[in-house]
Protein backbone atom coordinates (compact mmCIF):
# COMPACT_ATOMS: atom_id res chain seq x y z
CA UNK A 1 0.00 0.00 0.00
CA UNK A 2 1.05 3.63 -1.10
CA UNK A 3 1.99 6.26 1.72
CA UNK A 4 0.82 9.53 0.97
CA UNK A 5 4.20 10.28 0.53
CA UNK A 6 5.00 8.24 -1.85
CA UNK A 7 1.81 9.53 -3.61
CA UNK A 8 3.12 12.48 -3.89
CA UNK A 9 6.51 11.58 -5.31
CA UNK A 10 5.30 9.67 -8.09
CA UNK A 11 2.79 12.78 -8.53
CA UNK A 12 6.19 15.06 -8.72
CA UNK A 13 8.28 12.43 -10.79
CA UNK A 14 5.81 12.05 -13.29
CA UNK A 15 5.28 16.02 -13.32
CA UNK A 16 9.12 16.00 -13.92
CA UNK A 17 9.25 13.88 -16.50
CA UNK A 18 6.79 15.47 -18.49
CA UNK A 19 8.59 18.30 -18.54
CA UNK A 20 11.47 16.57 -19.84
CA UNK A 21 13.75 15.96 -17.49
CA UNK A 22 16.21 13.25 -18.63
CA UNK A 23 17.58 12.53 -14.43
CA UNK A 24 13.78 12.45 -13.37
CA UNK A 25 13.18 9.70 -16.44
CA UNK A 26 16.13 7.89 -15.04
CA UNK A 27 14.64 7.95 -11.56
CA UNK A 28 11.53 6.46 -12.71
CA UNK A 29 13.22 3.28 -14.27
CA UNK A 30 15.20 2.76 -11.15
CA UNK A 31 12.44 2.73 -9.04
CA UNK A 32 10.22 0.91 -11.32
CA UNK A 33 12.55 -1.51 -13.11
CA UNK A 34 12.00 -4.59 -10.69
CA UNK A 35 9.00 -4.00 -9.65
CA UNK A 36 7.71 -4.06 -13.10
CA UNK A 37 9.92 -6.82 -14.78
CA UNK A 38 8.76 -8.73 -11.79
CA UNK A 39 5.28 -8.19 -12.79
CA UNK A 40 6.07 -9.40 -16.57
CA UNK A 41 7.76 -12.23 -15.31
CA UNK A 42 4.96 -13.22 -13.58
CA UNK A 43 2.57 -12.66 -17.12
CA UNK A 44 4.70 -14.46 -18.78
CA UNK A 45 5.86 -17.46 -17.24
CA UNK A 46 9.23 -19.29 -17.63
CA UNK A 47 10.23 -16.78 -20.68
CA UNK A 48 13.85 -15.31 -21.08
CA UNK A 49 11.99 -12.59 -23.21
CA UNK A 50 11.21 -10.11 -20.15
CA UNK A 51 13.63 -8.02 -20.82
CA UNK A 52 12.71 -7.23 -24.37
CA UNK A 53 9.35 -6.76 -23.11
CA UNK A 54 10.31 -4.16 -20.27
CA UNK A 55 12.69 -2.11 -22.95
CA UNK A 56 9.13 -2.15 -25.22
CA UNK A 57 7.39 -0.86 -21.45
CA UNK A 58 10.40 1.60 -21.13
CA UNK A 59 10.03 2.98 -24.81
CA UNK A 60 6.27 3.44 -24.63
CA UNK A 61 6.23 5.35 -21.30
CA UNK A 62 9.10 7.28 -22.61
CA UNK A 63 6.73 8.35 -25.59
CA UNK A 64 3.67 8.74 -23.70
CA UNK A 65 4.94 10.41 -20.39
CA UNK A 66 3.52 13.31 -21.86
CA UNK A 67 -0.46 11.86 -21.93
CA UNK A 68 -0.63 11.34 -18.62
CA UNK A 69 -3.44 13.19 -17.67
CA UNK A 70 -3.24 12.81 -14.11
CA UNK A 71 0.58 12.25 -12.81
CA UNK A 72 -0.84 11.17 -9.24
CA UNK A 73 -2.16 7.49 -11.00
CA UNK A 74 1.64 7.08 -12.36
CA UNK A 75 2.12 3.52 -10.35
CA UNK A 76 -1.46 2.22 -12.36
CA UNK A 77 -0.55 3.60 -15.41
CA UNK A 78 2.94 1.98 -15.70
CA UNK A 79 1.35 -1.25 -14.85
CA UNK A 80 -1.12 -1.08 -17.38
CA UNK A 81 1.75 -0.01 -19.86
CA UNK A 82 3.50 -3.46 -18.78
CA UNK A 83 0.09 -5.67 -19.08
CA UNK A 84 -0.68 -4.37 -22.16
CA UNK A 85 2.89 -4.95 -23.55
CA UNK A 86 2.91 -8.27 -22.13
CA UNK A 87 -0.60 -9.39 -23.39
CA UNK A 88 0.97 -8.46 -27.00
CA UNK A 89 3.76 -10.64 -27.01
CA UNK A 90 1.26 -13.78 -25.52
CA UNK A 91 -0.86 -12.87 -28.32
CA UNK A 92 1.83 -12.85 -30.85
CA UNK A 93 3.47 -16.03 -29.37
CA UNK A 94 -0.38 -17.63 -29.31
CA UNK A 95 -2.93 -17.39 -31.77
CA UNK A 96 -5.65 -19.31 -29.68
CA UNK A 97 -7.82 -17.86 -27.60
CA UNK A 98 -7.30 -20.87 -24.88
CA UNK A 99 -4.33 -18.69 -23.08
CA UNK A 100 -6.43 -16.73 -20.93
CA UNK A 101 -7.99 -20.34 -19.53
CA UNK A 102 -11.47 -20.18 -18.99
CA UNK A 103 -11.74 -18.23 -15.49
CA UNK A 104 -15.31 -16.43 -16.59
CA UNK A 105 -17.23 -18.38 -14.45
CA UNK A 106 -15.13 -17.89 -11.31
CA UNK A 107 -15.21 -14.55 -12.33
CA UNK A 108 -19.19 -14.50 -12.07
CA UNK A 109 -18.53 -14.86 -8.07
CA UNK A 110 -18.35 -12.56 -5.76
CA UNK A 111 -16.86 -13.37 -2.65
CA UNK A 112 -14.83 -11.93 0.32
CA UNK A 113 -11.32 -12.02 0.63
CA UNK A 114 -8.66 -12.49 3.81
CA UNK A 115 -6.09 -9.48 2.84
CA UNK A 116 -3.15 -12.06 3.88
CA UNK A 117 -1.36 -14.86 2.60
CA UNK A 118 0.16 -16.64 5.19
CA UNK A 119 3.61 -18.44 4.05
CA UNK A 120 7.16 -18.04 5.92
CA UNK A 121 9.83 -16.30 4.27
CA UNK A 122 12.10 -19.95 3.50
CA UNK A 123 8.69 -20.43 1.52
CA UNK A 124 9.01 -18.21 -1.25
CA UNK A 125 11.17 -20.36 -4.00
CA UNK A 126 7.98 -22.43 -3.43
CA UNK A 127 5.46 -19.75 -3.74
CA UNK A 128 6.91 -18.36 -6.62
CA UNK A 129 7.20 -21.93 -8.64
CA UNK A 130 3.76 -22.80 -7.45
CA UNK A 131 2.35 -18.97 -8.57
CA UNK A 132 4.24 -19.94 -12.24
CA UNK A 133 1.61 -22.61 -12.43
CA UNK A 134 -1.33 -20.70 -12.12
CA UNK A 135 -3.40 -19.88 -14.74
CA UNK A 136 -2.55 -16.27 -16.33
CA UNK A 137 -5.37 -14.35 -14.48
CA UNK A 138 -4.66 -15.86 -11.18
CA UNK A 139 -1.48 -14.89 -11.52
CA UNK A 140 -2.01 -11.68 -12.58
CA UNK A 141 -4.05 -10.78 -9.67
CA UNK A 142 -2.06 -12.33 -7.07
CA UNK A 143 0.83 -10.74 -8.35
CA UNK A 144 -0.55 -7.23 -8.22
CA UNK A 145 -2.16 -7.30 -5.06
CA UNK A 146 -0.14 -9.02 -2.53
CA UNK A 147 3.38 -9.03 -4.22
CA UNK A 148 2.92 -5.33 -5.13
CA UNK A 149 0.53 -4.83 -2.48
CA UNK A 150 -2.25 -2.88 -5.17
CA UNK A 151 -5.39 -2.30 -3.59
CA UNK A 152 -8.43 -4.30 -4.97
CA UNK A 153 -9.26 -1.07 -7.03
CA UNK A 154 -6.01 0.26 -8.63
CA UNK A 155 -5.80 -3.76 -9.70
CA UNK A 156 -9.31 -3.84 -11.20
CA UNK A 157 -8.14 -0.40 -12.79
CA UNK A 158 -4.70 -1.98 -14.21
CA UNK A 159 -6.20 -4.96 -15.29
CA UNK A 160 -9.87 -3.50 -16.89
CA UNK A 161 -12.36 -5.62 -14.65
CA UNK A 162 -14.44 -4.50 -11.94
CA UNK A 163 -13.21 -4.80 -8.35
CA UNK A 164 -15.28 -7.62 -7.62
CA UNK A 165 -14.11 -9.49 -10.34
CA UNK A 166 -10.42 -8.85 -8.80
CA UNK A 167 -11.94 -10.35 -5.40
CA UNK A 168 -13.13 -13.35 -7.10
CA UNK A 169 -10.19 -14.08 -9.03
CA UNK A 170 -8.15 -13.34 -5.78
CA UNK A 171 -10.72 -15.81 -3.52
CA UNK A 172 -10.27 -18.57 -6.13
CA UNK A 173 -6.36 -17.82 -6.91
CA UNK A 174 -5.30 -18.29 -3.33
CA UNK A 175 -7.20 -21.91 -3.13
CA UNK A 176 -5.04 -22.88 -6.13
CA UNK A 177 -1.92 -21.61 -5.08
CA UNK A 178 -2.54 -23.60 -1.49
CA UNK A 179 -3.80 -26.65 -3.52
CA UNK A 180 -0.66 -26.38 -5.54
CA UNK A 181 1.66 -25.77 -2.39
CA UNK A 182 0.00 -28.72 0.02
CA UNK A 183 0.84 -31.07 -3.45
CA UNK A 184 4.54 -29.74 -3.28
CA UNK A 185 4.64 -30.65 0.85
CA UNK A 186 3.13 -33.87 0.07
CA UNK A 187 6.04 -36.54 -0.20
Amino acid sequence: MQTHKQVIFWELLAVRCQRGDVKAFRELVDAWERPLLYYIRRLLGQRDIEWDVLQEVWMRVFRGIGSLREPRTLPIWLYRIARRSAMRYLREQYSEPALEQNVSDLDAIEVEIDERLHFAPEDAQQVHQALSRLPLPFREVLTLHFLEEMPVQDVAEVIGIPPGTVKSRLFHAKRALRDLLQKVEKP
